[in-house]
């Protein structure tokens, strides 16, 4: 039996470089038939052109266990610390838009 479970067990390598990971606070996502790709962005304030930090490129059945695992992941986030609020819902730049200036003055050159 325990053979068996060894037969299954998938071994992850994580490298020092990814492990550090990469701080991105914005999200696109686009989708073919085939695959949805996901670009990981980092918007810094007072800077009009932001950059992708990460693609990354999925199938559509792998993106749906995606979601499942991020909504479960967040439902268990929120009965632990309370709602994350939505942009929407009051934060700086409402209505969906992404505040450039992070809440502080705008830097001039």
């Amino acid at each position: 039996m325990e053979e068996k479970k060894n037969k299954n067990q998938l071994n992850i390598e994580l490298n020092e470089e990814v492990a550090q990971g990469v701080y991105s606070n914005l999200a696109v996502i686009t989708h073919s038939p085939s695959e949805f790709v996901l670009d990981f962005i980092r918007v810094m304030p007072g800077v009009p052109k932001a950059q992708v930090k990460s693609r990354i490129v999925v199938t559509p059945e792998h993106a749906k266990r995606l979601m499942l695992a991020l909504k479960d992941n967040i439902q268990r986030y929120e009965s632990m610390h309370g709602p994350i609020k939505n942009i929407e819902d009051g934060h700086p730049g409402g209505g969906g838009s992404i505040p450039m200036n992070f809440g502080g003055t705008t830097p001039q050159a």
